[in-house]
């Protein structure tokens, strides 16, 4: 029996050009790698995502594709995206999911679990 699984890994940065603390908004840019580390190819269909300030107010993002793809990933196969979040307080976390596809019509998600956004040069 098949086993569909992606695997993903996620890096954040600072994003000065969009950040306003004057207005009370923090933006970060988040680079997403998706690998496919089943043994099945498999697409990505939609995502889902709650990204948290410090005051613990959560916006909620859902939608088809990432950045306007949805990439088949063959077993080994990897897809990466860059994106970015704006949160009304210097940090925040998100965490969210990938609705995801087999090629026998197989659904699943892949957990994305909660990662920080916030400037760690800023941090003693």
């Amino acid at each position: 029996m098949a086993k569909p699984e992606f695997t993903v890994q996620v890096a954040v940065q600072p994003l000065p050009e969009e950040t306003r603390p004057e207005r009370g908004v923090w933006a970060y840019r988040y680079s997403i790698t998706i690998k496919n580390t089943g043994d099945t190819t498999a697409q990505l269909i939609g995502r889902h995502w709650r990204i948290f300030d410090a005051r613990g107010r959560m916006q909620s993002v859902d939608g088809l594709a990432v950045v306007g793809h949805q990439p088949l990933l063959a077993p080994g196969q990897q897809f990466q995206y860059s994106s970015w979040a704006q949160i009304e307080t210097p940090q925040g976390s998100m965490r969210g999911k990938f609705l995801c596809v087999t090629e026998a019509a197989e659904v699943f998600y892949t957990e994305v679990a909660e990662f920080a956004l916030s400037d760690t040069s800023a941090l003693h």
